[in-house]
């Protein structure tokens, strides 16, 4: 049976793969506008929020907007409702439409804008341009009867316990003796109350994501035979995998500089590119990072890139860029518009997993500011 969900159940499907924790410190991220404690009739997954998108929300009946640019970004001194920003923030209160911005951990997050810009542009074999969040891991251990212990490992490895690299469903498990005692209102699984059990168990040990911990222990809770499992949770020193900015792959096939920029206007659907480099140099091997990324030129100079697909590459970075002899394409900032329909593609199907009766938009407005004469 499908129900419509609440905000909060929305959101919590997003965050389980584009995490807060994600975000470079400071970025401004999350809810803000509206407010998220009530039924979701329709989400609209848009690139920015501009007024024409708060238009389009309406008119879709959707009552909740995941935007990749926070609309707040700088702290507001003031919310005049006779000046834009204020008059977009007072139209989406009283059309009681929630604002949730979801900016640098959506690049980074595994399925995320960089993903999608790598995906669009055919590379393979993609890792991570600039990393940036390591995930911390620690062990759980649980005791569990023999002939329950395959589901309790299956169960673990759906919910994202035992990542090893690149390896999944890893644990390990050695056979013990479990002893016990049924006090007076319990109803054991194994045993009487008030006679102490001996039973043969399952010792299984797997690493899990810190930030997974409540959602992993609550699965094995649930698909454990005993009334009080017993657990133990230890920290460990190794790392999780690292996620970051940007991608760095490669293509098919070795295409001049000015062949591939032609394959990225057509591949990213953008009225143009600016080129940096000498348009017959070969290219084969291709870091991108979508909005800004003038920052990481060095680092896709240092993973061997022949060519960096970014925007708002600045004059004086293209210099920079043409004497460490790294090529650039820049397709400009509103290249990132391919999130809306990836992540709408994502969340419907999560909504569609969970039953949950809601439509999910992406956003058909184009926001790019710019346009050629």
């Amino acid at each position: 049976m499908s129900k419509q969900p609440n905000g909060y159940e929305i959101i919590q499907l997003f965050e389980s793969f584009s995490k807060k924790e994600y975000a470079v410190e400071g970025d401004k991220i999350g809810l803000q506008i509206g407010t998220l404690n009530k039924p979701i009739t329709g989400v609209l997954v848009a690139l920015d929020v501009l007024d024409e998108v708060v238009d389009e929300a309406i008119e879709k009946k959707a009552n909740l907007i995941i935007a990749h640019h926070p609309p707040i970004f700088r702290p507001l001194k003031q919310l005049a409702t006779d000046q834009p920003g204020g008059a977009l923030i007072e139209k989406c209160i009283k059309h009681d439409i929630a604002v949730y911005a979801a900016h640098t951990n959506l690049d980074v997050a595994e399925g995320g804008v960089n993903d999608l810009l790598a995906d669009a542009l055919g590379l393979t074999d993609t890792e991570v341009l600039a990393d940036t969040y390591q995930e911390t891991l620690k062990k759980l251990v649980v005791y569990v009867p023999k002939d329950h212990a395959g589901r309790i490992r299956t169960v673990l490895g759906d919910t994202g316990a035992g990542h090893i690299g690149m390896y999944s469903d890893c644990s390990f498990s050695s056979e013990g003796t479990g002893r016990f005692l049924p006090l007076e209102g319990t109803n054991p699984y194994i045993g009487e109350k008030g006679k102490l059990e001996c039973a043969e168990e399952e010792r299984i040990e797997t690493v899990i994501p810190a930030s997974s911990q409540k959602k992993i222990v609550s699965a094995m809770m649930k698909a454990h035979p005993y009334e009080e499992p017993a657990f133990d949770i230890y920290p460990v020193e190794n790392g999780g995998k690292s996620l970051g900015l940007g991608r760095i792959g490669k293509l098919e096939k070795e295409m001049t500089l000015e062949e591939f920029a032609v394959h990225v206007k057509e591949a990213l659907d953008v009225p143009f590119v600016r080129l940096v480099g000498n348009k017959e140099d070969k290219v084969k091997k291709v870091a991108v990072l979508g909005g800004d990324g003038n920052k990481y030129i060095h680092h896709a100079k240092r993973k061997g890139a022949d060519v960096y697909v970014t925007g708002d590459m600045y004059y004086h970075t293209a210099h920079d860029a043409m004497m460490l002899g790294l090529n650039i394409v820049d397709p400009g900032h509103n290249a990132e518009k391919v999130m809306k329909k990836g992540v709408s593609d994502l969340l419907l199907s999560m909504c569609e997993e969970k039953k949950f009766e809601v439509g999910i938009y992406p956003s058909a407005i184009n926001t790019d500011p710019f346009s050629l004469v």
